[in-house]
C-alpha cells in the first residue's frame, strides 16, 4: 500500500534538491520553504523529535531569507 506521507517526504526532498540546482535566489528560496514544510509534515507524521526541529529552523532560516529577498 502507498504511504501518503512517505511520497510528500520524497517531494520534500526533490523539491530541495531542485532548489541546490536553481540560480534564481527567490525561486531557489521557493523550492527550499516547500520542500521543508513538505519534509516537516512528514517528520511529524514519524514523530521523529530532532527531524521536527531541524526542519522547524530550516523553515525559519529560509521564510527569513526570503523575506530579505523580497524587500530588496
Amino acid at each position: 500500500m502507498i504511504d501518503l506521507f512517505r511520497i510528500v517526504g520524497v517531494l520534500g526532498v526533490i523539491l530541495i534538491s531542485i532548489g541546490v540546482m536553481t540560480k534564481k535566489r527567490k525561486t531557489q528560496d521557493t523550492y527550499y520553504l516547500i520542500g521543508g514544510i513538505l519534509l516537516e509534515l512528514y517528520s511529524l507524521h514519524i514523530r521523529d523529535e530532532i527531524f521536527i526541529i531541524i526542519q522547524i529552523i530550516f523553515i525559519v532560516s529560509v521564510s527569513y531569507d526570503l523575506l530579505k529577498q523580497i524587500k530588496q
